[in-house]
């Protein structure tokens, strides 16, 4: 009998964005395909947090980035409203910093 091994490859594939990146709201909305409107309701609903006192000015980070375009894809994939947009993204933060904190214990 022969024995054969498996090779597993997981294939990986994302984009680095930088914190220090500043982005206006036409700029975040081009890069989520979400309207202007729709960024809007998410940064009065606490989803998203801008520098800047208006959104002419505001300036999203690259974790505002981030957080958008998983909104972008609730919002599209499970259809959910501004309001489950926002409890959505603040569950899956409390199960990433669990994680982290079971992996920390872990490796201590």
């Amino acid at each position: 009998m022969m024995n054969m091994t498996q090779t597993q490859i997981t294939w990986i594939e994302g984009s680095v964005v930088e914190e220090e990146v500043h982005m206006s709201i036409v700029e975040i909305s081009q890069a989520t395909r979400a309207p202007e409107d729709l960024i809007m309701s998410w940064v009065s609903e606490g989803v998203l947090s801008p520098a800047g006192s208006s959104p002419e000015d505001w300036r999203f980070s690259g974790e505002s980035l981030r957080r958008a375009k998983t909104a972008a894809h609730l919002t599209h994939d499970l259809e959910l409203n501004t309001p489950g947009v926002a409890l959505a993204l603040d569950l899956l933060e409390e199960i990433s910093h669990l994680r982290n904190q079971l992996l920390r214990q872990n490796l201590g």
